[in-house]
């Protein structure tokens, strides 16, 4: 057993959604800290170190897109996947290119979603 867990960060303003994949999250064996909004992820992140995280694209306060540079301001290399159930071809790749580790659409099948994080987890530098 690992001495820390390995923690995620999971933003939805959806509670109903949040705790789902919460759920599914824990089940992995990850710590997950939860958040409304995207202002509430990045001051969790500022204050707790987590590994990686899980931010819907459209929250109230702060949007996923806009919590991306902020998350990777006080957390270098934090990897971030953005989800969400309006995604273009054109929003997608404006994510990737500001710095989004992947992008998935909702409602995300759970075996991908499990494949995604654990694959952001396995590549994290704040692991090491």
């Amino acid at each position: 057993m690992m001495a820390h867990p390995r923690r995620i960060l999971l933003a939805d303003d959806d509670l109903s959604m949040r705790a789902g994949v919460a759920e599914l999250l824990a089940s992995l064996g990850l710590e997950v800290l939860e958040a409304d909004d995207g202002l509430q992820a990045v001051d969790i992140a500022r204050n707790t170190l987590v590994h990686a995280a899980l931010i819907d694209f459209q929250m109230p306060r702060c949007t996923g897109l806009e919590a991306l540079p902020l998350l990777h301001a006080v957390r270098v290399g934090l990897p971030v996947i953005l989800y969400s159930g309006a995604l273009t071809a054109a929003t997608t790749n404006m994510m990737i290119e500001i710095g989004a580790f992947s992008v998935l659409k909702k409602p995300v099948q759970p075996d991908l979603l499990r494949q995604e994080v654990l694959r952001a987890l396995d590549q994290s530098p704040l692991l090491n």
